[in-house]
């Protein structure tokens, strides 16, 4: 929970399983790739900026789908309204990256992640109310790859991308990774392969490798506008465009106010959280290029900060 005194008086964790590459977009850039994703300035890990991740509940839960007063009083007045009128109820966070898929010699891919990027999750876990129930592994060596199993290991090194790692085989690990595949991958049926193999996939890297495999391995596409009359490549209309891989797992803390609307819905914020989950929201798009069937993730709840 929340401590006492605190404007947020519910939160909770939102899982986003990327299931077709995902672009959410900073702009121009100089650098080789025109349209990179969003990323975290001091680490470069990508991320999904929290405006975007509102804009987007928020246009899937307008009515008819959230009673038109709930709505208003949840996500605050439409700008063509009178925006200054109150505050929306809901507050999510940026999505941090939580397990970055990467290709590997055995297993096809293995889902990794490192002592950094578990130690901030447990940090907003407990920032939410959230419990986890795993210890932080013990700091490896600089080419030790934390696995359980046998799975991604190949001519006895684990081998991802150009990298190869020494396997050093990790109860905690093990624990980790059946924690992330019950509790952060989606629970319907459809997901239990994959829940089946996370843990034999799940690889805990070097800080310095993981930054690295997640700044450089991301999807790169390059992308061209026809002329409609000659079909051919509109003069200047080439660019790359960056997205994360399918697969990618992030998470984002969602916390919540008392509603303010003065006539409006009454909702305190725990309230305001079992509406916004109830709304049985699952695959959604995100980000840009939906009309090339891109941005498509798959949501799944946690518990309410202090329940099971």
């Amino acid at each position: 929970m929340l401590g006492g005194g605190e404007m947020f008086e519910a939160s909770t964790l939102l899982y986003i399983h990327v299931e077709t590459p995902l672009h959410v977009g900073s702009g121009r850039n100089l650098g080789a790739v025109d349209l990179p994703i969003q990323r975290e300035v001091t680490t470069g890990y990508p991320m999904v900026q929290a405006s975007s991740l509102k804009g987007r509940l928020r246009a899937e839960a307008r009515p008819p789908r959230m009673e038109a007063a709930e709505f208003k009083a949840i996500f605050g007045p439409d700008t063509a309204d009178n925006p200054s009128e109150h505050a929306g109820a809901l507050a999510p966070g940026d999505a941090k990256l939580l397990l970055f898929p990467v290709r590997s010699l055995a297993g096809v891919f293995a889902w990794t992640t490192s002592r950094d990027v578990l130690a901030r999750f447990r940090r907003d876990a407990r920032m939410v109310g959230v419990g986890v129930d795993w210890d932080l592994p013990p700091d490896g060596g600089a080419t030790e790859a934390l696995v359980s199993g046998n799975r991604l290991i190949g001519g006895g090194k684990v081998v991802l991308e150009e990298f190869a790692f020494d396997p050093v085989q990790s109860e905690v690990a093990g624990q980790i990774g059946r924690w992330l595949a019950n509790h952060a991958l989606p629970a319907t049926e459809e997901y239990r392969y994959w829940r089946d193999a996370l843990p034999g996939r799940f690889a805990i890297l070097p800080n310095d490798f993981f930054r690295d495999l997640a700044q450089l391995s991301t999807e790169v596409v390059t992308r061209v506008r026809l002329n409609e009359k000659t079909k051919t490549v509109e003069r200047g209309a080439l660019w790359t465009e960056e997205s994360l891989p399918v697969d990618t797992l992030l998470y984002a803390p969602v916390m919540a106010t008392s509603t303010r609307a003065q006539n409006g819905a009454r909702l305190e914020g725990r309230q305001v959280l079992a509406k916004v989950a109830g709304l049985g929201l699952a695959r959604v798009q995100l980000g840009g290029d939906e009309t090339v069937g891109r941005g498509m993730v798959y949501l799944r709840w946690g518990p309410l900060g202090g329940e099971a």
